[in-house]
């Protein structure tokens, strides 16, 4: 079972190529397994926040997942960091539409050592059977698929690899309301059964709703730290 990683910011700040500050967080603590939405305004900086934590930014400061100090990491160490410890969900899905839902959901196996590929691609196929796309369907091409589909597939590629933190852009957007409620409630019981430190941003008040925690972000900067509603 994965075990979520506690989140520990100190100081941290993202800055644009000339000096803006785009985003200034002097402290947040996460604990590990928690489920953490993240709203405001759009232009805020909550995606920058995100990618901050994924180490997808240069950033001063420090970002703790674990014991590990992410900005303190070399490019290579934190990519290697990133790809054990940390799995993404994008608003746009970025499948390989030629594949199918098994490959794509399995990606991750193809820069994997090959002792550990087997086991990656049996995790996937679970993740996609949880999910309600296992058997026959993980062998229909994604571009056949709805658009709840699709992201249902993300999910299983990003839980695949059981990491312990997962990261989640905007992930109901692009989806209708029956298909964006099937989808956040496969996300949330998902990260809550396997103890996933999850960290959501969305403008979707339902799955803001379904979090532990909501923080809110606005120029810049941490304006808002709640339980989510009841």
């Amino acid at each position: 079972m994965t075990k979520g990683l506690a989140l520990s910011i100190s100081d941290l700040r993202v800055s644009a190529p000339r000096g803006r500050v785009l985003l200034s967080i002097p402290a947040l603590e996460v604990p590990a397994g928690a489920l953490v939405g993240i709203e405001g305004p759009s232009g805020a900086g909550k995606s920058t926040l995100l990618y901050a934590l994924a180490g997808l930014l240069e950033a001063e400061g420090h970002i703790r997942w674990g014991a590990e100090d992410l900005l303190s990491l070399g490019a290579e160490k934190r990519a290697r960091f990133r790809a054990r410890s940390i799995g993404m969900i994008f608003q746009d899905f970025l499948l390989f539409e030629e594949l199918n839902a098994g490959d794509n959901a399995a990606l991750s196996a193809l820069f994997r050592p090959r002792c550990d590929r087997a086991a990656l691609r049996a995790q996937a196929a679970e993740r996609l059977a949880f999910l309600g796309l296992g058997g026959d369907i993980s062998n229909r091409p994604v571009s056949s698929f709805s658009g709840g589909e699709r992201q249902r597939v993300a999910i299983a590629r990003a839980m695949a690899s059981e990491a312990p933190v997962l990261l989640a852009d905007e992930p109901t957007a692009s989806l209708d309301r029956a298909a964006a409620d099937r989808l956040i409630d496969d996300l949330v019981t998902l990260a809550r059964a396997s103890g996933t430190t999850l960290i959501v941003v969305s403008h979707d008040t339902a799955l803001i709703s379904r979090m532990d925690r909501v923080l809110t972000i606005r120029d810049g900067g941490l304006a808002g730290d709640r339980k989510a509603a009841a």
